[in-house]
């Protein structure tokens, strides 16, 4: 009997069991079915679709349009799937659609935010406003140069007085859901970090107060390096040249005080202009860092090299002759400078200049 009755239950089962299977197998069938690319779409040169969802979008709102064009069908068994496996999350953004996608591929693209992205480089040494004449230059991102300093930093989110100096320079990627003020604020929150680490293991004795004040060293120390080994001694001479209270005197500084009059070249009279840059009249730093410092001249700000050097003078080959006194100095000058300047001359190899 209870044989019997089991068997009754297992036939009894069985219907559901195979309608359950037969729907399993539709939807199985519906997400290996290949997506489909017509002519009329526009299509990349190399065959594949940019197709881009909004912030905000849901999964079934990007299946109904995607039908509406044509690319795949049956968007309420894809929708289903997605509820009952838990994979109804999408990210925004601009995603390559190829022809050898089916629509469970183009699923898991939108569950795993397999979005095109993109780069953008920032080397050392650019200004503030290098970086938004750069940014600029990118068609999504033309608006920024319409823009104050003042707005950028308030739709950045960089709660800083003056922007110079505090963007971290390096390679970043975006996507299409991106702004150009997120691209920015990653830029701050990465100076932020690296300053701050630096700080943390500083040398002893070093004259600046705050951290702050390492940030315009060591854009100054950006601007006047031009072998990378020389960062550490250059940071020397000028630490040195603060503790025993003289002027730092250099041209970089001095540049950028000049701002858009600044034409290629420093005369007489540029150097006997009294600004708040002009570190042959002014005591100690600038106001403001004056470019944006890469990681090793943030570190050669706060670990200088040791010795007794006070003073530096460009070869003309990227490198610099160090001197301890002002005798020295003037002979350095006379050499490289006056007497001897080479034809080539450059103050930085032409692989490591600024830009």
């Amino acid at each position: 009997m209870k044989n019997f009755a089991s068997k009754l239950m297992l036939l009894v089962a069985l219907p559901g069991t195979v309608l359950i299977l037969g729907i399993w197998l539709s939807v199985q069938f519906s997400l290996s079915q290949p997506i489909v690319l017509s002519e009329n779409l526009d299509l990349n040169t190399q065959g594949y679709l940019l197709w881009s969802i909004d912030r905000g979008s849901s999964l079934s709102q990007v299946n109904d349009e995607l039908e509406r064009q044509g690319i795949i069908s049956h968007p309420k068994i894809i929708n289903a799937y997605a509820i009952l496996m838990g994979r109804t999350t999408i990210q925004a953004g601009t995603y390559r659609l190829q022809s050898s996608d089916t629509v469970k591929s183009l699923l898991d693209k939108f569950n795993h935010g397999d979005v095109v992205r993109y780069s953008i480089t920032f080397p050392e040494g650019w200004s503030f406003k290098q970086w938004i004449d750069h940014l600029a230059k990118i068609s999504k991102f033309s608006e920024i140069g319409s823009k104050s300093a003042e707005e950028i930093l308030t739709l950045a989110n960089i709660d800083e007085d003056h922007p110079e100096g505090w963007l971290f320079p390096d390679t970043y990627n975006y996507n299409d859901s991106d702004s150009v003020y997120d691209i920015l604020h990653q830029a701050y929150l990465q100076m932020q970090r690296t300053l701050d680490q630096a700080w943390q293991v500083r040398s002893e004795n070093l004259p600046y107060q705050t951290p702050y004040e390492a940030l315009i060293m060591a854009s100054i120390i950006e601007k006047e390096t031009g072998l990378a080994e020389e960062r550490s001694a250059i940071a020397g001479v000028f630490v040195r040249r603060l503790q025993r209270g003289m002027r730092l005197q250099t041209d970089p500084t001095v540049i950028y005080g000049m701002g858009d009059s600044y034409n290629g070249n420093i005369r007489r009279r540029d150097l006997q202009q009294i600004t708040p840059y002009n570190t042959y009249r002014i005591n100690g730093l600038p106001p403001t860092p004056i470019a944006m410092p890469g990681a090793a001249a943030i570190d050669a700000a706060l670990n200088p090299e040791s010795g007794s050097s006070l003073y530096f003078v460009a070869r003309g080959d990227g490198s610099h002759q160090f001197s301890d006194t002002i005798d020295d100095h003037r002979r350095a000058v006379r050499k490289y400078q006056i007497n001897k300047r080479l034809k080539n001359y450059q103050s930085m190899p032409i692989s490591e200049s600024s830009p």
